[in-house]
């Protein structure tokens, strides 16, 4: 990435729309469940995002879900986010999203991502993957993570996907809890741990988690800011200012709702060039060694 051109580094974007693979409309309700609940249809193939971004010099790290056990739908590949990522390299990184039910051939595909495709970290949501996050199965995964010293998102808090619809979807929130990952900073050091969103119900279990834990960070994504909760933009000014990050959820959430939000709601003029570009330039390993 050239991060002198860049105004803030969003890491939390999606794939939404594979130009590899054919059409899989398998569960295609849980899309409508999740636009109505976002009040956003949008679903802009990989191109049509990287222009999005390009267009207002912000860069990008983005990622699919891989939930083929769970949710019976075929992902996105990790290597056509990767490719893409490689042809827009000034303003793109590219993270894999691997089922942790693959168990140890899931833990040779993400050190070959890594090793052939230039991956540079990895995206877990255990409630649409229907795993704790420290069950052993995804040791194997976590393992060739941590050996290289990359990040690792994992969706926290409430979501989205399954919102409104019968049963929820089948999908169970408790397995987002965030303090389901305090086994796997402790196992997993070198590991960096991303929390994903503002972690409703589970908020303070979520500061909890990051101040005694080092190497666990935050990502604002999911929420406009205005609607964040106090005590979050509380830590955010002060104990864990260095350890906050930008991110959108996009296209759920776009980056223009979210920076034209975040002005307004209460972050310290201090902490915001770290919260929007500092911090991840230190976590994606650029300058600095992650904290």
């Amino acid at each position: 990435m050239d991060f002198d051109k860049l105004i803030a580094i969003d890491m939390h974007t999606h794939a939404e729309v594979s130009c590899w693979n054919p059409f899989d409309n398998y569960g295609e309700e849980y899309d409508r469940a999740a636009d109505k609940y976002f009040h956003n249809s949008r679903r802009p193939t990989i191109e049509e995002t990287i222009a999005y971004y390009r267009e207002r010099n912000i860069g990008l790290v983005m990622f699919t879900v891989d939930a083929e056990t769970q949710m019976g739908r075929r992902r996105i590949p990790n290597e056509e986010i990767a490719e893409a990522a490689q042809k827009n390299s000034d303003m793109m990184m590219a993270f894999a999203s691997i089922d942790p039910h693959k168990g140890k051939m899931g833990a040779r595909e993400a050190e070959r991502l890594i090793k052939e495709n230039g991956v540079r970290g990895f995206k877990f949501h255990p409630t649409v993957q229907g795993y704790h996050p420290y069950d052993k199965m995804a040791w194997p995964i976590y393992e060739v993570i941590n050996a290289y010293k990359l990040p690792a998102i994992f969706h926290t808090g409430h979501s989205g996907i399954g919102s409104g619809m019968r049963c929820g979807g089948g999908l169970r929130l408790e397995y987002s809890n965030p303090m389901h990952l305090d086994d796997v900073a402790i196992d997993f050091p070198d590991m960096q741990i991303v929390m994903a969103h503002p972690s409703f119900p589970w908020q303070d279990e979520a500061l909890s988690v990051a101040t005694h834990k080092p190497n666990v960070w935050i990502d604002l994504s999911g929420w406009s800011p205005k609607y964040f909760p106090k005590q979050l933009v509380q830590y955010a000014n002060t104990l864990l200012k260095d350890r906050i990050l930008f991110g959108s959820d996009y296209p759920l959430i776009t980056p223009d709702r979210w920076m034209k939000d975040f002005e307004n709601a209460g972050f310290k003029p201090e902490v915001m060039p770290g919260i929007l570009k500092g911090n991840a330039m230190r976590l994606l390993g650029i300058g600095q060694t992650p904290a």
